[in-house]
C-alpha cells in the first residue's frame, strides 16, 4: 500500500510541476480544460495534485494535449528500482 501511495503522490508532482512550468493556477487549468471540453472542478484536480485520487485518463490525455508535452513528463520518477522490486 506505501509503493502505491508514494507512486500517486510523484504523480501529483509531476502534475505540479508541469502545471507551474506553464503558468497556470489551479483554477485557471480547470477552466481552461472545461473549454477545451473537459469536465474537471479545481478540487477533484488538487486530489490529483495530492495523490489522493487517480487520475481519469481523459484528463491525462486533455492534459498532454495543453502542455504538449510526451506521456512520459506525468510519469517522470514513478519507475524507481523500489517499485520494479513490488
Amino acid at each position: 500500500m506505501e509503493q502505491k501511495l508514494r507512486r500517486d503522490r510523484n504523480l501529483g508532482d509531476n502534475l505540479r510541476r508541469l502545471r507551474n512550468a506553464s503558468g497556470f493556477s489551479q483554477e485557471k487549468l480547470c477552466a481552461e480544460l472545461q473549454r477545451r471540453g473537459c469536465d474537471i472542478g479545481r478540487t477533484t484536480y488538487a486530489k490529483y495534485e495530492a495523490g489522493e485520487l487517480n487520475v481519469r485518463v481523459s484528463v491525462l490525455l486533455a492534459l498532454k494535449r495543453l502542455y504538449g508535452c510526451p506521456f512520459d513528463a506525468f510519469f517522470a520518477g514513478l519507475d524507481t528500482a523500489d517499485d520494479a522490486e513490488a
